[in-house]
């Protein structure tokens, strides 16, 4: 393991933004910033192995996404078979690497053969905990927030709760980050300021850092500036 951290963050959660312009500014399609920023999803995913970060979540998809053109939602459809289906390929590769690959949003309105091809990779990727990463696909914060107040309200209405009984981790148990801490970091690179509805419960304490680079451009090096950024902040999580 690199030892250039004494200390690290456990879990960092990044908004993979910034695709579309990179391809515009070098008069490209959109998508073929999808596919560029896909290969730096990957190193990341490494070096992030490497270095010793347990947990990793990656904005991938979300829910808003869909309101993009039909041809560009098709191929970021396409890109992500693709993608699934290298994974697949590159089974003992991940393996060896320790990857614990889950995809976190809803399944539902997404291709049969792409939540197919999710079930597989989870699967063969559920006993390995070197690095935890989950992977953003049809997520929006909101929708996982009301997901897990819908589970809580049947059971109320089955008489297995009270309403009085209703705690913080009991909403935090039905998220699709269950189990998992809370991430530490939240990087944004692109040069925008927002957290577009991207784990809006789980950051609730999290130390944020913004970055002027467009996803596809980005390196292990521009990680290791915000872990050091992150680093130096003074995290009081509400106390003095």
């Amino acid at each position: 393991m690199d030892k250039k951290f004494e200390v690290l963050p456990e879990h960092i959660a990044i908004i993979m933004d910034g695709n579309g312009r990179w391809a515009k500014k070098r008069g490209l399609e959109r998508t073929e910033g999808h596919k560029v920023g896909a290969e730096v999803f990957r190193k990341i995913c490494q070096y992030a192995s490497d270095i010793g970060i347990k947990y990793m979540t990656f904005y991938a998809f979300s829910t808003e996404n869909w309101k993009r053109s039909e041809k560009e939602v098709g191929k970021i459809m396409d890109l992500l078979r693709v993608y699934l289906g290298e994974m697949e390929e590159r089974e003992e590769e991940n393996e060896a690497a320790g990857y614990n690959i889950r995809f976190i949003g809803s399944r539902e309105g997404m291709p049969e053969d792409i939540v197919t091809l999710m079930d597989i990779v989870e699967s063969r990727s559920n006993d390995k905990d070197k690095i935890h990463i989950n992977i953003a696909v049809n997520y929006g914060g909101r929708a996982e927030i009301v997901k897990s107040a819908k589970e809580l309200a049947e059971k109320v209405k089955n008489g297995e709760l009270q309403p009085k009984d209703i705690t913080e981790d009991m909403i935090s148990a039905g998220l699709y980050t269950a189990n998992q801490p809370d991430p530490d970091l939240i990087i944004r690179p692109s040069g925008e300021y927002r957290l577009s509805n991207f784990l809006i419960w789980q950051a609730a304490y999290a130390e944020f850092f913004y970055d002027d680079i467009l996803w596809p451009d980005y390196t292990p090096a521009d990680l290791d500036r915000a872990i050091e950024a992150f680093l130096k902040r003074n995290r009081r999580f509400g106390g003095v």
